[in-house]
């Protein structure tokens, strides 16, 4: 399928692994001009390097990175059509998963809800004027914890429920305008985060007495119900960004995708 993408403009924040990398080489995939934006680039991107490709090196935590982005974008490649709000998780500094609500603080609050929604707003606003002029569309990546209350992890989910929150009103006031706002909300997802030596894998392979593999393959889509008996790998989840972003979804505004392996089970 021609996702009618060629030409055109997209910004991918937490472009250089994981879920972010691979949009970024969906995109390119297609045709399209890619800003991949993250605070440093890896062998991954480097692999994708051409004259498609800019990579935008900054910490999106400055409040004044995300104009520099856009700015960049625009000059690079003379517009913006697309922006994928894909960053998020623990910021510099703050380790998740977290425990008990009382385990947090302030400070690891508001460094979460920076990093995962306000970064994520201050970046819309200023790529807006652009999508509007252009008719773009944006695709954030929120969380199914946004939709999954639990016992940890208060702060993260929260943020992301916020965004969802956010994307759903943005779609409403500039749905008119000839922008799309959609959200795509990945369940357990084979990340980097998971994956690295000394990850989440590790520690929870650790606490729980298995072997790294079986903790991936077996025990934790098992505890997590994961109907599909596996993790969701990145490429599955960036399907669902860049088709959001193609005209082909030219009626899509304003939804969610769960991409999630089956984990959330309410209607």
């Amino acid at each position: 399928m021609d996702l009618a993408l060629r030409g055109r403009v997209a910004v991918v924040t937490g472009g250089s692994k994981g879920i972010g990398l691979a949009v970024v080489r969906t995109l390119l995939e297609e045709g399209a001009f890619v800003v991949a934006a993250s605070r440093s680039g890896s062998p991954g991107l480097a692999d994708l390097a051409g004259p498609n490709l800019l990579h935008a090196a900054g910490d999106l935590m400055d409040p004044a990175f995300p104009a520099e982005l856009v700015e960049r974008a625009v000059g690079a490649f003379g517009g913006l059509d697309i922006l994928v709000n894909n960053a998020g998780g623990p910021p510099p500094g703050v380790v998740l998963p977290r425990g008990p609500f009382l385990d947090g603080t302030d400070t690891d609050w508001q460094a979460v809800f920076e990093f995962n929604l306000f970064a994520v707003m201050r970046l819309t606003r200023v790529a807006l004027p652009h999508l509007v002029e252009r008719g773009g569309t944006i695709v954030n990546v929120s969380s199914s914890l946004a939709r999954q209350p639990g016992t940890n992890n208060y702060e993260y989910a929260a943020a992301k429920a916020a965004v969802s929150h956010v994307s759903k009103g943005l779609s409403e006031e500039f749905g008119p305008q000839g922008v799309r706002v959609n959200t795509v909300s990945p369940g357990i997802t084979r990340t980097n985060w998971w994956t690295d030596e000394g990850g989440v894998a590790d520690m929870f392979a650790g606490a729980m007495g298995v072997d790294r593999d079986t903790l991936l393959d077996k025990t934790l889509p098992e505890m997590m119900r994961l109907s599909t008996g596996r993790f969701v790998e990145p490429q599955e989840v960036a399907d669902a960004i860049v088709l959001l972003s193609s005209p082909r979804s030219g009626s899509t505004n304003g939804s969610e995708f769960v991409v999630d392996g089956g984990m959330l089970k309410e209607i």
